[in-house]
């Protein structure tokens, strides 16, 4: 949609320097979206990874009163 509004030959210069500035900020957010989801995977894969080390001093990343899980155990089963 948004290169269909550049692209449009009655914009005035004004315009599509309006359009521009519009693009750049859709852009700066859908980064900032993937370098969200990119932090979230590389949690996930430090959890997967190492978990066994840490989640005992992170009590907020399982359950509320939920048993230490075994990550090792569980991530050398799944191969």
């Amino acid at each position: 949609m948004q290169l269909e509004r550049l692209d449009d030959a009655t914009l005035t210069t004004e315009q599509i320097a309006s359009e521009v500035a519009r693009t750049e900020a859709i852009v700066k957010v859908a980064d900032k979206i993937v370098d969200n989801a990119r932090l979230n995977l590389q949690a996930c894969e430090l959890v997967a990874k190492h978990g066994d080390r840490f989640m005992k001093h992170l009590p907020m990343i399982g359950a509320p009163d939920a048993p230490a899980l075994d990550f090792k155990k569980k991530v050398e089963g799944a191969q």
